[in-house]
């Protein structure tokens, strides 16, 4: 018998919640996402209870995997402040200096990076994936998280597939083991949902599922944990700037002045949460004709370069438009890990041991209180 919503919302009809109301009749429940053996769905609370919450989604995640048929689960808990509601009471806020709650959410992850871009298109996750490989060859312990929610990409670009295993923590939480990919620790909601089927979520609810990813998945002990980011500057990359002590992040833009501006505005945006920007990267930086080797800078060449000098950021390389580059993406075989020897591998090493250099240099960064009114 196919999974339904209405099996579902049966098995949470059970689930009481903090007032004793049942789950489904608390119009917290956002609408339910089945893809074939998977199911996600959020609950939305004020955020002056969400902590009594808490034990109301673990049941809930544990109700739904109950049912036959069901592989996986991801119930998030979002908050949402009422309008004209107080702040939190202050002993549970989190203060700049405080970074107790990131440190138990990544205990065993020595330092968190942001790749990001101002703009979709720039081929940030292909870079995301080579430097992660990369950094590997360079003796690193190295993790990627897929934040993009909306566009996972980073399993078809190792081609890694399937659900992740879980096992039992010693808290009683039910925590997932990353996929592994050219010996790169991996997690993606794309590992959790059918690779056509639309993530129809709200900025909260992404929010809350990018927690989720980093608070519920065993990690283990990693040098560097890499977030792929999704394109601009919205809940995403407030809630890795909020809830992780991020060492730094990575501006990706291509060379002409279309993506500039966006990545200025990327490059703004974690310098007003006291993130720091390590490096930009100019990728599809210029063209060379596999047949006649003539060079074509087809758009433009040096903007990010010059970009980074007028923002007093590091430069990191120029990775070139390539087709080796995209027909290896396209089928789970990046350059760097297939490829070893050629000369965009040697790119991708050169930006990860700039990279490398730059998290070596600076201590952890407790992370930011941002509350968003």
């Amino acid at each position: 018998m196919a999974l339904t919503k209405d099996m579902v919302l049966g098995s949470l009809r059970g689930i009481p919640t903090p007032d004793g109301t049942a789950l489904p009749d608390t119009g917290t429940l956002s609408d339910i996402t089945i893809s074939g053996d998977r199911v996600l769905f959020s609950m939305t609370v004020d955020a002056a209870v969400v902590q009594q919450w808490e034990p109301v989604r673990r049941r809930a995640e544990d109700a739904v995997r109950a049912l036959p048929g069901v592989a996986a689960v991801l119930v998030a808990l979002t908050a949402e402040r009422r309008r004209g509601a107080p702040p939190p009471p202050e002993p549970h806020r989190h203060r700049p200096g405080q970074g107790d709650a990131a440190t138990r959410l990544l205990p065993g992850v020595g330092a968190v990076i942001a790749v990001a871009s101002g703009k979709g298109g720039v081929g940030k996750s292909t870079t995301t994936a080579n430097l992660a490989l990369g950094l590997r060859d360079l003796g690193l312990r190295v993790g990627l998280l897929d934040a993009d929610i909306h566009g996972p990409s980073i399993p078809r670009l190792f081609n890694v597939h399937g659900k992740p295993e879980r096992h039992a923590a010693g808290d009683g939480r039910v925590t997932l083991i990353p996929k592994q990919g050219y010996g790169i620790k991996l997690m993606s909601i794309g590992f959790l949902v059918e690779e056509e089927t639309p993530m129809v979520m709200r900025g909260p609810m992404v929010g809350a599922a990018l927690t989720q990813m980093m608070r519920d998945v065993d990690w283990g002990d990693l040098d560097v944990l890499l977030v792929d980011m999704p394109p601009g500057t919205g809940d995403a990359q407030l809630t890795m700037s909020q809830a992780v002590p991020l060492r730094g992040a990575i501006i990706v833009s291509t060379p002409q002045d279309l993506a500039l501006i966006d990545a200025r505005r990327g490059v703004a945006m974690f310098a007003k949460v006291n993130v720091p920007v390590l490096g930009i990267i100019e990728n599809m930086s210029y063209f060379l004709c596999p047949h006649c080797g003539t060079r074509s800078d087809i758009f433009g060449h040096g903007g990010a370069r010059e970009e980074a000098e007028r923002m007093a950021v590091p430069f990191l390389g120029e990775v070139p438009l390539d087709r080796e580059i995209r027909e290896r993406s396209d089928h789970g075989l990046p350059v760097v890990a297939t490829v070893p020897d050629g000369p965009l591998a040697a790119i991708y090493r050169s930006i990860a041991e700039h990279v490398r250099d730059a998290i070596g240099a600076g201590a952890a960064r407790a992370a930011p209180a941002i509350v968003i009114e």
